[in-house]
């Protein structure tokens, strides 16, 4: 389920024939326009957009000033979409990210399969899921998620200094954010940066990188506060948590998995 059997790359193209496939095709534009035609209809897109076509389904791809893109085939995703369907990526470029590592880990080892690449396989149906009920985010709260994601790795970063220079109150940002979001600004930055150590907790595993340096490079000054709050979050610290990564070669970064990890324990 959700396993991407190929991986490629549009350079600048202007067209692309007629053709289906067997497994869901999903295009990322990165760069240009173009439309899609289908049999009765079409579907215009420009770079930032996401296409998402069923399988069987009969397709070109046309722009007069070219486009490039990245494509994947996933066989057998947990969609219930029936036609083809257009998904606007948002500002922090999340699908895009996933596209551009799902391709990267592909292109390692072609029609091999990894668990990466079906880590960054679920994100993005994980994400099209999301998209689809989503309501849309106010201007001011894309702006801090923004500013969040640009400068999370900073360790100076700081975050009460930007909300204060915005022309709103502190506490009307505050509940706006959690009321579109479901967290406060400061407990999103943590969370983005307790994700990103415990994914390159599982990337780093045997190539030498310490637990001190990889909460450096996501914004963490301490490492015993880091190791605090990873325990705090995952229910395990940094090298244990490796530790379940190495041995079961699947851990998924977030709190129910390393959860249901530590029962089987």
């Amino acid at each position: 389920m959700n396993e991407i059997v190929y991986a490629g790359k549009h350079p600048v193209t202007y067209s692309v024939t007629r053709h289906s496939h067997s497994s869901w095709e999903l295009i990322y534009c990165t760069g240009g326009e173009g439309c899609f035609a289908f049999d009765g209809f079409s579907l215009p897109y420009r770079e930032g957009d996401m296409v998402i076509i069923p399988p069987f389904i009969v397709h070109s791809n046309v722009g007069t000033k070219g486009f490039t893109n990245i494509h994947l085939n996933i066989a057998d995703p947990t969609l219930n979409l029936k036609e083809p369907t257009l998904i606007r990526d948002d500002s922090n470029h999340f699908i895009r990210d996933a596209f551009n590592a799902a391709f990267y880990h592909f292109s390692l080892a072609p029609g091999k399969p990894s668990v990466l690449l079906s880590s960054y396989a679920n994100l993005i149906i994980c994400q099209i899921l999301a998209n689809q009920d989503a309501p849309q985010r106010t201007p001011l709260v894309e702006e801090i998620t923004g500013c969040i994601i640009r400068n999370y790795p900073d360790e100076n970063f700081e975050l009460d200094v930007f909300l204060h220079q915005l022309p709103f109150n502190y506490d009307y940002i505050r509940k706006l954010f959690k009321k579109e979001i479901g967290v406060t600004p400061h407990q999103y930055l943590s969370d983005i940066r307790l994700q990103t150590a415990a994914e390159n907790l599982v990337i780093s595993d045997g190539q030498g990188v310490s637990v001190s340096e990889i909460a450096r490079i996501c914004g963490f000054k301490e490492p015993l506060y880091f190791s605090r709050m990873f325990k705090k979050k995952y229910g395990l610290s940094p090298s244990q948590y490796q530790a379940h990564a190495r041995q079961d070669q699947c851990v998924l970064p977030d709190a129910q998995s390393i959860k249901i990890l530590s029962k089987d324990a």
